[in-house]
């Protein structure tokens, strides 16, 4: 029985010009442009599983994914040799073997997003699609205490698109934090796992707070409430970015230095 051997990759890609993460037969997603250049390396189909899937116009710096084949390439083939099969916005930032009971998705203990607004009265010539401009000044200390009503485990109901695959919606935020940078604002959310649009959802709610459209309060109210239409509506996907998924110290997974990224 031929040997196979288990790679795992971290990829970095800007989601302007996809349809998201996962594969699709008639849009053209990062996993499918992965798969065609892994396969033209391993001269054999690669299939990949991810940490956790992104929708159309969302970005990553910190995606991890993993594949198992049965050839043998030396790591510098899955790294310069399939960058060079790639877009230009798409690139595998690391390649290292792991052990078998390795799997990007189910052994995830944790995932973290960063939503980055550029918040000034006129929007930026070079920042399009790579983050959300919102053009009144948003206050970052009523968005933050607002938040923290959302950490620990909670229904998320009011939060999750209502087209959520998922089983419930009970989920454990670890952390939430809005801070401010000159003219940008960051949303950043540490959870076990994630609904679908969560991340857009809170950020679009958060909007309201710091527009003062809504008072503190409101948050921690929609969490009883468990009812997605007293929310506000979904912010855009530009300003979203997938920055780590945490996985036990064993398996040795790189992760993206949040103060290193995206204009902190």
């Amino acid at each position: 029985m031929k040997k196979t051997t288990k790679i795992a990759l971290g990829i970095e890609y800007l989601g302007t010009n996809y349809c998201g993460y996962q594969r699709q037969l008639e849009c053209p997603t990062v996993q499918g442009h992965l798969e065609a250049g892994l396969s033209s390396i391993a001269n054999e189909p690669v299939g990949l599983i991810c940490a956790g899937r992104t929708d159309t116009g969302v970005h990553a710096i910190g995606q991890v994914v993993h594949f198992e084949l049965g050839v043998e390439r030396p790591m510098k083939a899955w790294l310069q040799g399939a960058n060079t099969k790639l877009p230009t916005d798409i690139r595998i930032a690391w390649a290292q073997e792991v052990a078998e009971d390795f799997h990007a998705r189910f052994s995830a203990v944790a995932r973290q997003y960063r939503y980055v607004i550029f918040n000034r009265s006129v929007n930026s010539a070079v920042l399009a699609n790579r983050v959300t401009w919102l053009y009144s000044e948003l206050d970052v200390e009523k968005m933050h205490l607002a938040a923290q009503s959302l950490v620990g485990y909670h229904d998320f109901s009011s939060f999750r698109a209502s087209g959520c695959q998922a089983s419930n919606a009970l989920r454990t935020v670890e952390f939430i934090s809005v801070s401010r940078k000159g003219d940008f604002v960051f949303i950043d959310i540490k959870a076990n796992a994630f609904l679908h649009h969560m991340v857009r959802n809170i950020a679009g709610t958060l909007f309201q707070v710091g527009l003062s459209q809504k008072p503190v309060e409101w948050v921690a109210e929609l969490l009883t409430l468990k009812d997605r239409t007293k929310a506000a509506p979904t912010a855009p996907p530009t300003g979203l970015y997938f920055v780590n998924a945490f996985y036990p110290e064993k398996f040795n997974i790189p992760l993206v230095a949040l103060d290193e990224v995206l204009w902190q």
